[in-house]
């Protein structure tokens, strides 16, 4: 069994790349440090540091135990964080972070029905990138993140975080009411080669998808907001992908045009903290879960 102490002082020095900068960050003296570090390359067998005068840096085996101290030093955060939410009550409000299409169409019914339970239930919601609030769930910021990736890509892991399956969806074309095409009761995605095109990236899920059926889109705008991609659409400016979900939000001047043949998807998902999660976090799973699965209105 790693000594904790010792594997942390490790963390410090190869961080700071400096026994004397460790020693500082720690409140401890040079000696002790080096003395840490020593005392554990000891019980590993192996150098952990290369030592020089431009300072100290991991060997091979180091670097691999420093991924590790890393997982060890984040989780001893996240538990401090997680029980100090417990002494101070905090953990009462449950905090999400969230995307903003599953913050137009999902999150809202997933909350809606576990207050029908807990009226008294306070949630506190966030956006922001998948990276940030991956990021505010390992930290201990948020209890829950609702991310997605393109169904056809690899499974995307977050380290250091448990991740739930929520569900798969199709792809929409979002076309203005007065596009050449939206009386048509299905398309091709490549019947759009021609159109002007708007997507949350210039390197996600659209763009993919495009290139996947034979063309480079023309992107005249970059949005993330599905309330600005429906203005747009509808203003005949842009086309663009849409989730099915958000079909939901039923806006006047545009038309959702399922796509002929295997259409894009996109994945949903939730992320946990491996331990210590929310108590209401589990039941938030099962409640976006549902709301996926409500029914969609037609394009």
């Amino acid at each position: 069994m790693l000594d904790a102490r010792r594997l942390l002082t490790f963390r410090a020095v190869a961080h700071a790349g400096s026994f004397s900068r460790a020693a500082e960050s720690l409140a401890l003296s040079q000696p002790a440090v080096s003395q840490q570090v020593a005392a554990l390359e000891r019980a590993l067998g192996t150098p952990l540091l290369e030592r020089g005068r431009g300072g100290a840096a991991p060997t091979h085996a180091g670097r691999l135990l420093l991924e590790h101290a890393d997982a060890v030093a984040a989780r001893l955060e996240l538990a401090g964080v997680q029980l100090a939410e417990v002494v101070a009550g905090a953990r009462r409000t449950l905090r999400l972070g969230a995307f903003p299409s599953a913050l137009a169409s999902i999150v809202p019914e997933a909350i809606g029905a576990l207050r029908t339970d807990e009226p008294d239930l306070e949630v506190a919601v966030e956006e922001g990138s998948l990276a940030d609030i991956a990021d505010g769930v390992r930290s201990g910021r948020l209890d829950i993140a609702v991310g997605f990736q393109d169904a056809a890509a690899p499974r995307r892991d977050h380290g250091g975080l448990r991740r739930e399956e929520l569900a798969a969806e199709p792809m929409l074309a979002v076309v203005g009411a007065g596009h050449r095409l939206a009386g048509r009761a299905r398309i091709a995605l490549s019947e759009l080669r021609d159109d002007p095109w708007m997507a949350p990236s210039r390197d996600g899920l659209v763009v993919a998808a495009c290139r996947a059926a034979g063309f480079e889109p023309e992107l005249v705008l970059v949005v993330r907001d599905p309330l600005a991609v429906r203005a747009v659409a509808a203003a005949g400016l842009a086309v663009t992908l849409t989730p099915q979900l958000l079909a939901r939000l039923a806006l006047p001047g545009v038309a959702n045009l399922p796509l002929s043949g295997p259409a894009p998807r996109r994945r949903l998902y939730a992320l946990l903290p491996p331990a210590g999660a929310h108590e209401r976090a589990v039941a938030m799973v099962g409640a976006l879960r549902a709301a996926c699965l409500s029914d969609v209105p037609a394009a």
